[in-house]
């Protein structure tokens, strides 16, 4: 199969390097709009460089990924549909509701594939849970609580573009929450805090993040996060039932020490950022989309999901700037707004 591939920045020299080496990628072709760092990267990982974006649509492609800057994937994703390419895209779709309908409408009348980046469905501890979960080992589970902490807040010029917060990083947990249980989230509590750098304040943003979200069997779920964890990068979730309870992303990694005489000390070595901790699970994403690219399994993540978990965050993002419950169906109303 001979993959397009957009996006040489970090993440895109990430994935390049792990698409070189999946089973039924026979080309890769590399585009950017900086046309020598996508030569960069194709010499790094033995692909070839297109001289631009227009370059790799026009290379006789079969399937696209997707790994530029947030502001352009509306874009790219419309554009692949109409090409008729089965399309991998890192989150989010869009940085707002409406330009999400609007691409996943061209993905829908197109009738092409859409497989979006969310990578924690394919890590090893967010399967076993869900796994755990679903064969009732745990019995009734009535609390999730979900974690994510970057060790380092991004560069202040990454924010105008990154949603905020919450869309950002608790997007990833509202999506797993929702893959894990099989439930739909139906009202949300959120709030957040800024008492770090300015420039967050100054984008409207927010560095520390909390929300209780209930699901629609009365299940609680309560996700933080924060750009400020100074012990390391951290990510978990804890599921609790009437029988047992099992937690994902504990290891001899996890950037915590135990306060307990005799407990366990900090790591020598705890997790950095996403990439290294979720570096197997991003490699089993894309080798999932070659696949089903090439129709020999289903899509693993579409478009209409990263759509739901973009509604929960949207009410959180409600929630937290009026400072009240937001129900999910007074999201779901605007959206049948947009879409009519």
């Amino acid at each position: 199969m001979r993959i397009g591939f957009l996006g040489a920045g970090r993440i895109g020299g990430f994935h390049a390097a792990a698409l070189a080496g999946t089973d039924g990628v026979d080309d890769l072709l590399i585009g950017d709009a900086d046309a020598g760092r996508a030569a960069e990267v194709a010499e790094r990982v033995g692909a070839r460089a297109a001289a631009s974006v227009d370059a790799v649509f026009e290379g006789g492609i079969d399937a696209l990924v997707i790994a530029t800057p947030t502001v352009t994937h509306a874009e790219l994703i419309t554009r692949a549909a109409r090409a008729g390419l089965p399309t991998y895209c890192e989150k989010p779709i869009a940085l707002d509701l409406a330009g999400t309908v609007r691409a996943l409408r061209e993905v829908e009348q197109a009738g092409t594939m859409l497989q979006m980046g969310f990578q924690r469905r394919f890590d090893a501890g967010y399967r076993a849970a869900r796994e755990a979960l679903r064969s009732g080992r745990l019995g009734r589970v009535h609390t999730l609580r979900a974690v994510t902490s970057d060790a380092a807040p991004p560069p202040p010029e990454f924010l105008p573009h990154s949603g905020g917060l919450i869309r950002d990083c608790l997007v990833h947990d509202f999506d797993a929450v929702r893959w894990l249980t099989g439930r739909e989230v139906v009202e949300v509590f959120a709030s957040g805090s800024a008492g770090g750098a300015a420039f967050f304040q100054e984008a409207g943003d927010v560095d520390t993040a909390a929300a209780l979200l209930t699901l629609d069997d009365g299940t609680l779920v309560t996700a933080t996060a924060t750009r400020y964890n100074g012990a390391g990068y951290d990510v978990r979730m804890e599921l609790s039932g009437d029988r047992d309870q099992f937690v994902v992303g504990l290891d001899d990694r996890t950037p915590f020490t135990s306060a307990e005489p005799g407990g366990p000390p900090g790591p020598a070595r705890p997790w950095a950022n996403f990439l290294e901790r979720f570096e197997a699970a991003y490699r089993a994403e894309l080798a999932a989309f070659v696949k089903a690219a090439r129709g020999e399994a289903p899509n693993p993540c579409s478009g209409q999901q990263a759509l739901y978990a973009l509604l929960v965050a949207e009410a959180c993002e409600l929630s937290r700037l009026e400072h009240r419950p937001v129900l999910l169906t007074e999201i779901t109303k605007r959206m049948s707004d947009l879409e009519a």
